[in-house]
């Protein structure tokens, strides 16, 4: 059974999971993801398949967001717990001129909740 810590556990590392993005900062996003997780870009012509060490390489190679004062806008528009040890956050956000559609999968370990996968799309801002 899920209670309301559940809920603020995951909110604090949704919390986490944006900034980290944001900053392009490895470190804040080790906290929320789990060591085996996977990455996964479903774009059309960019599909991407990581390892959570290849993504954060990825990740500490971009020049952050925040160095720009890119806008942002992130949003959880539903969690949803499953039995109970796991959990499914849809989250839409923009940074680097994208919009971004996240599908997160969330398991429960030691009393922590860390992201197992994460599925994504985007599309190009307009100008």
């Amino acid at each position: 059974m899920t209670s309301a810590r559940d809920t603020t556990t995951i909110l604090e590392a949704m919390q986490l999971y944006f900034d980290g993005l944001y900053h392009a900062d490895t470190k804040i996003l080790a906290k929320v993801f789990h060591p085996d997780a996977r990455y996964v870009n479903v774009t059309e012509n960019d599909y991407m398949n990581f390892s959570v060490a290849e993504y954060f390489d990825a990740v500490s190679k971009r020049t952050p967001p925040s160095q720009n004062n890119d806008p942002r806008n992130d949003v959880i528009e539903t969690i949803t717990f499953g039995e109970p040890d796991m959990a499914f956050v849809r989250a839409r956000m923009s940074m680097m001129r994208r919009d971004y559609l996240d599908f997160l999968t969330f398991i429960k370990t030691d009393e922590t909740w860390q992201i197992m996968s994460k599925i994504f799309t985007y599309k190009p801002q307009e100008d």
